[in-house]
């Protein structure tokens, strides 16, 4: 940083002597080509040589006068060849100092380019390390995860051999006790020995175990097998007491149906056989009533017909002594009326 900053604060000074420089000249361009110094003489000459002063000189001659204008034109030639002297130097000065700003602006460039570099390059590195600092400060925080995870499992290993410590403090016991069996003992003369020895029981105990195990299973099964059976055989029996009691309740049904289509085939009986009575005694009436009209009329009643052409005659019968009837009754009618008019005339 204190690099960056020394190498900025030259870089601007040399860029503000350069400034001030450029603004010279193109101030000293801008006056030269705006006032021209040669015609600024050259006028103030003619108006010297052809004014001259307003008071008189009469005591002067004419070829005095002219000298003394030739005297004052070549001083104000030597006046103005010096002034241009002076102005080609400065011009020369101009240039060389013109050209001194250029080598500088290109230099200048150049140092701006290589810091515009030198930035750009600082940038990068800056990036890179902003980069590898995380990346090792992720590392480190992967390491330190690490490290605590090795230190929990050192605790659980150190707590293990504690324990474990503690546990062959306590079995020794068994040892001794198992090396006073084999000083006492005939069968075994080794430690080893009695250990064979557990270790084959300790197999044959497994294989009992296993064997017990699946025996158990075994049991399981069956028992699972015959609650399966016994439920089977529940399920059977009640769905034939069902069927049993749906053909006895069909049967009961069928029965009942049977015995109230029985009474209705005795009432079916019963009515025919009083319709029939009826009918017989209808058609004797009818017989009769059609016998009876043929008597009156002191004819011979035909030969017997069907019920139905008997009723026909009836109907007929009747019909037409309705008609006499009515014919009567307005008969009669009309000789009361007749007889009311005789009896109302014989009054008046």
């Amino acid at each position: 940083v204190s690099t960056q900053s020394t190498g900025s604060s030259g870089i601007n000074a040399e860029y503000g002597d350069w400034f001030i420089d450029r603004f010279v000249v193109v101030w000293w361009r801008n006056m030269s080509t705006a006032f021209n110094f040669e015609e600024y003489f050259q006028t103030k000459f003619e108006e010297k040589l052809f004014n001259g002063d307003e008071e008189p000189e009469n005591h002067m001659t004419a070829a005095t006068r002219l000298l003394e204008k030739k005297r004052e034109m070549s001083e104000l030639e030597q006046a103005l060849s010096a002034q241009k002297e002076e102005f080609e130097s400065k011009m020369r000065n101009l240039n060389q100092r013109q050209e001194e700003l250029d080598k500088k602006e290109l230099n200048l460039r150049s140092s701006l380019i290589k810091f515009d570099q030198f930035l750009i390059e600082n940038d990068v590195k800056k990036r890179r390390a902003m980069k590898k600092t995380a990346m090792e400060k992720k590392l480190k925080e992967g390491c330190m995860e690490e490290i605590r995870q090795k230190l929990l499992e050192k605790a659980k290993l150190q707590s293990f051999l504690e324990k474990q410590r503690k546990r062959l403090a306590q079995e020794k016991v068994y040892r001794s006790y198992l090396e006073g069996v084999v000083e006492i003992s005939t069968e075994f003369n080794e430690l080893r020995d009695i250990l064979r020895k557990h270790d084959t029981l300790s197999i044959n105990l497994e294989d009992l175990f296993t064997k017990s195990t699946a025996m158990l299973d075994e049991l399981d099964r069956l028992k699972h097998s015959y609650m399966n059976m016994i439920a089977r055989s529940n399920e059977e029996t009640m769905r034939f007491t069902n069927d049993i009691a749906d053909l006895t309740w069909k049967k009961e049904t069928a029965s009942s149906t049977a015995q109230k289509w029985e009474s209705l085939w005795t009432h079916i009986q019963n009515t025919a056989a009083r319709n029939v009575l009826l009918l017989g005694r209808i058609k004797m009436a009818t017989e009769n009533v059609y016998i009876q009209i043929y008597r009156q009329r002191g004819i011979q009643p035909k030969e017997v017909l069907g019920i139905d052409e008997q009723l026909k005659k009836v109907k007929t019968y009747i019909l037409d002594l309705s008609d006499i009837i009515e014919e009567s009754e307005k008969q009669q009618e009309e000789e009361a009326k007749g007889n009311m008019g005789v009896f109302e005339r014989l009054v008046n």
